[in-house]
């Protein structure tokens, strides 16, 4: 490719044939011009020629730039068709998308580009979209993010709380969005429309910070969450039941938060011992996860005195008998849980739960469970869905440097040897 400080010449191969293009810089700003097809006359030599004209033309203020909007064509009706733009590119691949992904998957790209990718990107050529712009849109998000979190700061919160569009992207978030735009262009790879995917590679991402590992495997501090959530199920004025055994299902059987939101009673075999799960965002997520005993029995009290159980009917539903998604879990469910537990675990001499547990945490916790309990590392791995073997590694690596007698009463309390059978199923098992 013929190459200035200033421009480039491109050759191409559409459909019709091979042709060039020129990418360059003029009045502070990149742009690309497709020229035509050799069929048309068009050479490498003519096309640098044509390059070494346009750019006098912008040293003399007398070039005049296309539309972004309608494209870049030479503007002769035999030429190729002009580039798609990425809002036009990656509109259909999301449509694409539908039905090959989950749903959830789905909402995420579509969130990603109207958010995010698609206010930055829309209106530009596939092919201008090179390494430099996928670093200069990581620079905007990053700036952006950061004058967001300085006017909460100062006490003016630039979106409402459930504004999730506008609220200051993570390190992690600004990734996902450039992960979105590595599978659009991808696909534009593929296509012929750009010679290479210029959003690849670590170097485009930012390095997440490195944050405190949030560790739960301590038998006192299990019991005190269910204490905790049993206590709120309790309540007179409790408008959301169910906590205690989702709670449980979290730390016993490790299912991901959107997993346990959608888990029917069918998936639930009681019977058996054994969860299924069969609708997860990947494919080593489709598994069956035996049911230990403590949890076993804290189901079978939640079937028990549950309104609905058919099998097709959720296990954990809100109040109102709809799915719950994972903001429900984490402000009506994990936020009073927790704060309950740690008034628990004050009063019973221990020290409180660690900052930033989550659903996902409590998805750890069950890895550390199983690894007390003598799991190997390969069937830890597919009662949680994994395929990586380094995250089972540094679970079990954190257990062994435990204390042996720790492990033991973490073994005792999911085998039902600490904590007693939940009132309710134990009455139900006397009166059997």
């Amino acid at each position: 490719m013929g190459r200035t400080a200033d421009g480039q010449v491109i050759q191409r191969r559409w459909k019709a044939g091979r042709g060039y293009a020129l990418r360059f810089l003029a009045y502070g700003e990149r742009h690309y011009l497709t020229l035509g097809l050799e069929g048309e006359g068009w050479s490498r030599k003519r096309a640098e020629e044509e390059l070494q004209n346009l750019l006098a033309d912008v040293r003399r203020g007398i070039w005049i730039p296309p539309d972004r909007g309608r494209g870049h064509a030479s503007g002769n009706g035999d030429s190729p068709e002009p580039e798609p733009t990425f809002h036009r590119f990656s509109s259909e691949w999301l449509a694409g998308r539908r039905g090959e992904v989950t749903e959830r998957t789905y909402e995420f790209y579509e969130w990603a580009l109207t958010q995010h990718l698609l206010p930055y990107f829309a209106n530009w050529p596939l092919s201008e979209i090179d390494v430099e712009a996928v670093d200069a849109y990581r620079r905007f998000k990053v700036a952006q993010a950061d004058q967001r979190k300085a006017a909460i700061k100062r006490g003016q919160p630039v979106v409402g709380e459930k504004d999730r569009a506008l609220r200051p992207l993570s390190a992690g978030s600004i990734n996902k969005t450039i992960d979105v735009l590595q599978g659009v262009l991808a696909l534009a790879l593929e296509y012929g429309h750009i010679e290479r995917n210029p959003a690849a590679g670590r170097r485009r991402r930012l390095k997440p910070p490195t944050r405190r590992p949030v560790h739960l495997d301590a038998a006192e501090q299990i019991e005190a969450l269910l204490d905790a959530a049993g206590e709120l199920d309790a309540r007179a004025v409790a408008q959301t039941s169910g906590r205690r055994a989702l709670i449980a299902t979290l730390v016993l059987a490790g299912p991901r938060a959107s997993e346990a939101c959608g888990m029917l009673w069918r998936d639930v075999d009681l019977a058996n011992g054994r969860i299924q799960i069969g609708r997860s965002k990947t494919q080593a997520g489709l598994r069956e996860i035996p049911l230990l005993p403590f949890l076993h029995d804290e189901l079978g009290a939640h079937k028990a005195t549950s309104r609905q159980t058919g099998p097709d009917e959720l296990v954990f539903p809100t109040a109102s008998g709809r799915a719950r998604d994972k903001d429900n879990i984490r402000n009506r469910v994990l936020k009073p849980v927790t704060k309950r537990a740690d008034e628990l675990l004050a009063q019973r001499g221990h020290s409180p739960l660690p900052k930033g547990l989550t659903a996902h945490k409590l998805r750890h916790t069950f890895a550390s469970v199983l690894v007390a309990c003598g799991e190997d590392p390969a069937s830890v791995m597919a009662q949680l869905g994994h395929t990586d073997a380094r995250f089972t590694l540094r679970v079990y690596a954190h257990v062994m440097r435990r204390g042996s007698d720790e492990r033991e009463r973490l073994k005792a309390l999911v085998h039902g040897r600490n904590l007693g059978e939940p009132d309710l199923w134990r009455g139900i098992r006397a009166a059997a």
